[in-house]
C-alpha cells in the first residue's frame, strides 16, 4: 500500500511538473559587438525564437546551422521565427566566431555567452543543444545533439506552435 501510494505520488509530481510551462532563466550574454544582453529578453519578442547553443568547434553544431539555414528564410516567412544562435565559445576561441558566421552566410543572430552563464542557468550540458519558445517565451520543446532531419522535426514543433 506504501509503496503504491508513493508511486501515485511520484507520478503526480511528475505530470504537474510536465505541465508547467518554464521560462528562460535570467542570465546575461553579449553581442558579437559587446552589448550585454539578458537572455530573458529574448522572450518578449513575441515572436517564435529558436535557440541554438553552439561552438565554433563542435562540427554538428556547425551542421545543424547550417542545415536550418536552408529552411530559415521560408520559417521566417511562415512562421514569424527568429533564430538565435548562442555561442559557448570562451574568450579564447570567441574572436573566430564573426569570421566564421560571415563565412557561413548565417543571418542569424549570434550572443556569445563566453562565462556560461546562460549555459548553466539553462542546464545545458553539451552543444548543440536546442530550444523552442512560443510567442509568449515558454519553452515548449528541447533537442541536444544534431542527426541530419532534426531540422525537420524542428519545423514540425514550430507548425504546431503556430496553430
Amino acid at each position: 500500500m506504501k509503496k503504491t501510494f508513493l508511486f501515485f505520488a511520484a507520478c503526480l509530481i511528475a505530470a504537474s511538473g510536465f505541465a508547467q510551462m518554464k521560462s528562460l532563466p535570467s542570465a546575461t550574454v553579449k553581442t558579437l559587438q559587446g552589448q550585454a544582453l539578458n537572455v530573458q529578453e529574448l522572450g518578449k519578442t513575441g515572436k517564435i525564437t529558436v535557440i541554438s547553443f553552439w561552438a565554433t568547434w563542435c562540427s554538428p553544431c556547425k551542421k545543424e546551422l547550417d542545415a536550418i539555414k536552408d529552411y530559415y528564410p521560408e520559417w521566417q516567412e511562415k512562421y514569424g521565427v527568429e533564430l538565435v544562435a548562442i555561442s559557448v565559445d570562451d574568450a579564447r576561441t570567441a574572436a573566430k566566431i564573426p569570421a566564421m558566421v560571415e563565412e557561413k552566410g548565417w543571418e542569424y543572430r549570434v550572443l556569445v555567452d563566453a562565462n556560461k552563464e546562460f549555459q548553466q542557468t539553462a542546464n545545458v550540458a553539451s552543444v548543440p543543444h536546442t530550444i523552442l519558445l512560443d510567442a509568449s517565451g515558454n519553452v515548449v520543446f528541447e533537442h541536444v545533439g544534431y542527426s541530419p532531419g532534426d531540422e525537420l522535426e524542428l519545423e514540425e514543433q514550430i507548425k504546431a506552435i503556430k496553430k
